[in-house]
């Protein structure tokens, strides 16, 4: 039964509306046994107790070492990821997220007019074509908004934006639960090109420094590295995985948060109204249907989780998007309601607590903001397609028109 719900959610149809099947997962049990190995947990209680543990683990460059080369953490895309701050257990990940240093206050302030600049200028390309009677949001608006503020933080040549976000849709197919063999070959490709990418934009920073991220990057690992070498590889890794982690999870935000306000026209009309409910909309946004769907450990020991025998090294699969609607945690948890106390593991937890998540709020909150005063009669043209992925969703389109 477990293998057939898996099989129905790695389906378009099954990614239109997964909660059905999440909901058969949790009426299981707590914990239950993954078909191909390992445990998957279905409560916000277990979930949340996971994350915050230091008894479990990222699956690191070691565990994915002791898998074999014969397995989907042999191939080249996930040993490369296994050396980027996410995959990173401590000691090496303190240093690495000390060294980082990114979206502080300081940081967000900078960013604040980018981003609301970058938002009027795609909304105006919206309202454009929107006068012929329709447009897709998600290509017009979700795509580019994360895209063009990453590029602007990094300073990449906008001409070279198109490409990153394609390399990084297909790159994050070896972040997925279950990669197939052609899926990871993508991921292999996308992940090598983008390796000579940054690799080239390190070397180019260090030759000439200026005012930006990846500048002050090969400064702070100068002082940690005395090899100039391994200095830079640490520099292409954080540029890497701010790439990675500030387009996929933020398009996908964007779009769902939109789309979710234009199925509930009340909380819609409701923004309009009242614009101090927009970080509340975010919010209960990113708990209704978050960008990550599942989210992966290893145990660092023997243990028992939720009354079932753990060994150490073994997997579990924190499934969030079905904890989020857990009725243990949340009162009516099927309603999107904006007036919610926030709670939501969207952006994991513990230590490895999203960096990103301060940035992906600032351009979800911006965005919905301007959108509510611009276009208080936006609506769905027709439904939306969904990839069939299951761990990180995305949105295919997002057509929407004016009513």
């Amino acid at each position: 039964m477990t293998v057939s719900l898996f099989s129905r959610l790695r389906t378009e149809q099954g990614q239109a509306n997964p909660f059905p099947l999440y909901a058969e997962l949790r009426s299981k049990g707590e914990v239950i046994a993954a078909p191909w190995g390992g445990h998957i947990v279905t409560s916000y209680e277990l979930c949340d107790q996971i994350l915050r543990s230091r008894n479990w683990l990222e699956p690191d460059a070691d565990w994915r070492e002791r898998q074999g080369t014969g397995t989907r953490w042999g191939a080249p895309s996930s040993r490369e990821m296994s050396k980027t701050l996410p995959a990173l257990n401590p000691p090496e990940h303190t240093r690495v997220r000390r060294s980082a240093g990114m979206f502080d206050r300081g940081t967000l302030k900078q960013l604040r007019a980018p981003v609301s600049h970058i938002t009027r200028r795609l909304l105006d390309s919206l309202a454009e074509r929107l006068q012929d009677g329709e447009a897709d949001f998600h290509a017009l608006v979700s795509e580019e908004l994360p895209v063009a503020t990453i590029g602007h933080w990094l300073k990449l040549p906008t001409a070279d934006f198109p490409r990153l976000r394609a390399l990084t849709h297909d790159q994050v197919f070896t972040q997925e639960l279950l990669p197939s063999a052609s899926q990871l070959a993508l991921s292999d490709a996308a992940t090598a090109e983008l390796r000579v990418y940054f690799t080239d934009l390190v070397h180019e920073r260090r030759r000439q420094p200026g005012d930006d991220p990846v500048s002050r990057w090969i400064t702070v690992w100068d002082t940690l590295e005395s090899d100039r070498d391994r200095a830079d590889e640490a520099v292409y890794l954080l540029a890497l995985f701010v790439l990675l982690a500030g387009l996929e999870t933020t398009s996908t935000l964007l779009s769902t948060a939109t789309l979710l306000l234009l199925e509930h026209p009340r909380q819609w009309d409701r923004l309009a109204v009242q614009p101090d409910l927009v970080p509340a909309a975010v919010e209960e946004a990113l708990r209704y249907d978050p960008p990550t769907h599942v989210i992966s450990r290893v145990a660092a020991k023997d243990c028992v989780l939720g009354g079932v025998e753990v060994r150490e090294d073994e997997m579990a699969h924190l499934m969030v998007a079905a904890a989020h609607r857990d009725p243990a945690k949340h009162e009516d948890p099927e309603l999107f309601n904006l007036h919610r106390k926030p709670a939501h593991l969207a952006f994991s937890g513990g230590i490895h607590y999203c960096l990103g998540a301060p940035l992906a709020r600032l351009e979800a909150q911006t965005l919905l903001h301007q959108l509510v005063t611009r276009f208080p009669r936006l609506a769905l043209a027709r439904r939306p397609s969904w990839a069939p992925r299951v761990a990180f969703r995305r949105l295919l389109n997002l057509d929407v028109t004016l009513i």
